[in-house]
């Protein structure tokens, strides 16, 4: 069988491969500790669940409009608004399955043969498959952890060319955990608006943020940039919803109808029934929010004090998300080599650097128990003095 060429590259997203090797693991009784996964280990709040059970009870089970109830659409709107100061009528709003599909929705209307992405590395590794699923091109950007993993303006301008169609921005970052300060983002705009090419700006870890961090949209920073930017966020790590799937993005008019269009004849819509827990998160109590984000911030800073005593391994300090990225170059092994003897030899899951751009690097996610953190630091700390 000869399968299309579009999906020739793609492979088996290596977070999910590492992950369902340390459930099965752990379903055989192996004691793992796992820092694989990308989604939060807290339940959906209640008022949430709650208003899916009415939805199902009353009855609101059938297709909606493809681009989402106009009510969640608005309450978005209002959340754009209010949230980021960004002004984006419900008719400039599409909700998707998940972010990831908001993604793969904006490439698919942008992208065509000939164009050029760029991402600045390391990256979320669906990026470069859902650019190449357009028939673009991707193109990487290195990054330093000098500059905490952002990129400058000298390292972006010397990868646009005519070909440039988009540069991806995550703020905060999967897997770096950096946050672009509003200086950093006004860079980008001004070489944005100069060699016209679009900003898609991913926005889904932007309440998950620490310290003295501030998270901005850079859609916000003047009229020229917004009108150059698609806002791309969603309700799976904010409110612990992944199996929910509701994202959605927001742009320009022109561009935010074809991607309705387009998704109306590839999924219909978004599960109705989703949408109404979507519109009870995003329009009400975010305390839940608050307090899940207290208790991640708490993680963050077990977890960088524990790595930080090892000596052969190091990290920065994350600014959001999630996730630390453990700098592994003093180990003279790959991060693929290291991520399989950890899960073999500590029966502790991590995600090697390899797939998101940087082999020097393992990416550990805080988004498990304290004391799941401790235990697998400590399996990671005895490991590390054998093998250095």
């Amino acid at each position: 069988m000869k399968l299309a060429k579009r999906v020739l590259d793609v492979s088996e997203s290596v977070t999910l491969e590492i992950t369902s090797k340390a459930k099965k693991m752990a379903k055989e009784g192996v004691d793992v500790v796992s820092f694989a996964a990308g989604e939060p280990d807290f339940d959906t709040p209640m008022h949430i669940k709650a208003a899916a059970m009415e939805a199902i009870r009353s009855g609101f089970t059938k297709y909606t409009p493809s681009s989402g109830v106009f009510e969640l659409r608005e309450a978005i709107s209002k959340k754009f608004k209010d949230d980021n100061s960004i002004v984006y009528s419900a008719a400039q709003v599409v909700v998707s399955n998940g972010a990831k599909h908001s993604l793969n929705n904006v490439f698919q209307v942008l992208c065509e043969a000939g164009d050029e992405v760029i991402i600045p590395a390391p990256y979320w590794l669906s990026y470069p498959a859902m650019v190449k699923m357009a028939e673009a091109t991707p193109i990487f950007a290195s990054t330093s952890s000098k500059n905490n993993f952002k990129i400058t303006e000298k390292e972006l301008a010397a990868k646009i060319t005519n070909k440039t169609k988009c540069f991806i921005l995550n703020s905060p970052s999967n897997p770096t955990g950096s946050v672009y300060s509003p200086e950093e983002l006004k860079m980008i705009a001004r070489l944005a608006v100069k060699h016209n090419f679009y900003v898609i700006s991913d926005e889904i870890y932007e309440k998950l943020i620490y310290g003295n961090a501030k998270h901005v949209s850079i859609a916000s920073l003047g009229k020229d940039i917004y009108d150059h930017t698609i806002t791309v966020n969603g309700l799976s790590k904010s409110y612990s919803m992944t199996g929910w799937r509701i994202g959605y993005a927001a742009g320009p008019v022109e561009i935010m109808k074809a991607i309705g269009n387009l998704q109306s004849h590839a999924a219909s819509n978004p599960s109705s029934i989703s949408q109404k827990a979507a519109l009870a998160a995003i329009a009400g109590d975010q305390r839940c929010v608050e307090e899940m984000r207290q208790e991640f911030e708490k993680r963050r800073d077990l977890m960088v004090s524990m790595i930080g005593a090892m000596g052969k391994v190091s990290c920065a300090k994350p600014e959001g998300a999630f996730y630390v990225l453990c700098d592994i170059s003093k180990m003279k092994m790959s991060s693929v080599e290291v991520a399989n003897k950890l899960l073999d030899e500590a029966k502790v899951a991590v995600i090697p650097g390899e797939p998101f751009g940087d082999d020097t690097v393992i990416r550990l996610s805080f988004a498990t128990r304290a004391a799941e953190i401790k235990k697998g630091l400590e399996r990671i700390g005895e490991w590390v003095k054998k093998n250095g």
